[in-house]
């Protein structure tokens, strides 16, 4: 007879997930490094092994793109990938950018692999059903 699948040990799945989302910076939107560094959003890995984001992609509703470097979550860790401009370390990652990238009223952060496949998103401002607030 052969053996199904739950006859295995599944290996510990990689998780990675949107873990918290700070879309509208405290303080003035000035567009200083500041301000731009106190938006961001926060990825989690949930799992014991390491995962490689190298290629990995963090998007806003209008297509703009953080694009992972050779970077590599530690198991059940936290990184913060900031809007602006500073110096990357294992907790903190900088996009780089002049302006904001999350919309403060309605936008969608979405995460998806060196594949293009889907991993996570998360959303503010919409309504539960699909619409938009306009």
């Amino acid at each position: 007879m052969p053996a199904s699948a739950a006859d295995h040990a599944r290996p510990d799945r990689t998780k990675v997930e949107i873990s918290a989302v700070q879309y509208d910076s405290p303080g003035w939107d000035d567009r200083s490094r500041r301000s731009l560094n106190k938006e961001w959003v926060e990825l989690t890995n949930t799992s014991r092994r390491t995962v490689n984001l190298d290629g990995w992609t963090l998007t806003n509703e209008d297509g703009d793109t953080y694009t992972f470097d050779h970077y590599r979550l530690e198991g059940r860790a936290t990184v913060r990938v900031h809007t602006g401009r500073g110096r990357d370390t294992d907790s903190d990652l900088y996009m780089d950018r002049h302006n904001e990238v999350w919309d403060n009223h309605s936008d969608t952060a979405t995460l998806r692999n060196d594949h293009d496949r889907f991993i996570d998103d998360a959303s503010w401002g919409h309504h539960r059903h699909g619409g938009r607030h306009h």
